[in-house]
């Protein structure tokens, strides 16, 4: 059998790392032990930080929504409730756009449930 020297892959995969810890702090960007680790943690708090990125637009499309439909002298639970019954099917996020930037298009959507 031939002899296989593993240092070129080795090298590969320690500088793949190295280049993905570009921009953090002291020898975590280039010591490859504290890279993988600080790595690992990175990825943990990205995929954790995704989901909670959702979660935090939800409850500020909804915060927007209440206030502009409190405007109109309805509170937000009973704005989604009417919009469920009068099967109108527009989501939070364009609700909240709508509730903001064009107001007038809102107020139609307020009376269309009433």
């Amino acid at each position: 059998m031939t002899r296989v020297k593993r240092g070129v892959m080795a090298h590969k995969r320690r500088k793949k790392i190295i280049k993905q810890a570009k921009g953090f702090k002291w020898g975590r960007k280039s010591k490859y032990k504290l890279a993988k680790d600080a790595l690992k943690h990175a990825w943990t708090f990205a995929y954790r930080d995704r989901k909670t990125k959702k979660r935090n637009f939800r409850r500020l499309w909804n915060i927007k929504i209440n206030a502009a439909s409190r405007e109109k002298e309805i509170t937000y639970s009973q704005f989604i409730n009417k919009l469920k019954i009068a099967k109108i099917e527009i989501n939070r996020k364009m609700l909240a756009y709508l509730a903001e930037e064009k107001p007038e298009i809102f107020e139609k959507i307020i009376e269309k449930i009433k």
